[in-house]
């Protein structure tokens, strides 16, 4: 009786530390009656705000690319060194895993001078910031794919295929990437969530995502960047909510 009272007395603890931020965000956005009807006006928004729909773009953009270029990196890498290197594996994910424990100030000090020539070469877009995303989303994105592919048996299916002639592109898009699906899902849910949020690197690079546009709204327009705040949460949580259900739903076929 003792340990389910400590249990339900943490577990409200640790729901009012993480809902009363929220509360208070959606109070302070809807004191204004027209702030949650101006972010679903699209046309309005850019044009009373045109660096916040920069912002809104330019990060859906990066999500984009950054979930496209991680698949592209990760998954025929992960297929390679499960069927033909196996005993790179630990090294593999030990590198995937290093971003995780290094500092983002630290990367910006590691990536401005590689930014230098980046600027140099592709100009100073917001996409490029792509390339750090893609460092950053590694550890998170290759713990996905790799539990999708420890899940089924990578190399029965690569050598089945192979003996009825599929060459290695057809291994991997047509044999190995249906079966981890969800894996892959997965692994693009947080990628995006993960760009959606994040802040030091575009702000320290100079570079413009959703983040640094709410950054900069909060200095004249304290309600629409709350809003914008809370929307881009929710939208972290429903794309974290679809992968869960996902999850659940696979387990579920399997059993």
């Amino acid at each position: 009786m003792a340990r389910v009272i400590f249990r339900w007395t943490v577990l409200s603890v640790m729901g009012v530390f993480f809902l009363l931020p929220l509360v208070a965000m959606v109070e302070f956005s809807t004191r204004d009656a027209k702030t949650w009807p101006l972010l679903l006006d699209w046309p309005r928004l850019s044009a009373e705000y045109p660096a916040l729909a920069e912002g809104i773009v330019a990060s859906l953009a990066q999500a984009a690319l950054t979930s496209l270029l991680m698949l592209a990196l990760l998954v025929p890498t992960a297929v390679w060194v499960r069927l033909r290197l196996p005993r790179l594996r630990r090294l593999v994910e030990f590198l995937c895993l290093l971003p995780l424990t290094i500092p983002a100030i630290v990367l910006v000090v590691g990536l401005a001078p590689v930014y230098a020539w980046v600027n140099y070469f592709l100009g100073g877009s917001s996409l490029t910031l792509v390339f750090a995303y893609t460092i950053l989303v590694l550890p998170y994105a290759y713990r996905a794919i790799d539990a999708g592919l420890s899940a089924i048996d990578v190399k029965t299916l690569a050598e089945a295929a192979r003996s009825l002639g599929a060459g290695w592109a057809t291994v991997i898009l047509r044999v190995v990437l249906p079966n981890i699906r969800s894996a892959v899902l997965s692994a693009a849910f947080l990628t995006v969530a993960l760009v959606l949020g994040e802040f030091t690197i575009a702000s320290l690079l100079h570079r413009t995502n959703l983040q640094v546009a709410i950054e900069f709204l909060g200095k004249s327009s304290a309600g629409v960047s709350v809003a914008v705040s809370l929307a881009a949460l929710l939208l972290a949580f429903v794309l974290l909510l679809v992968l869960s259900l996902a999850g659940n739903s696979k387990k579920g076929r399997t059993s």
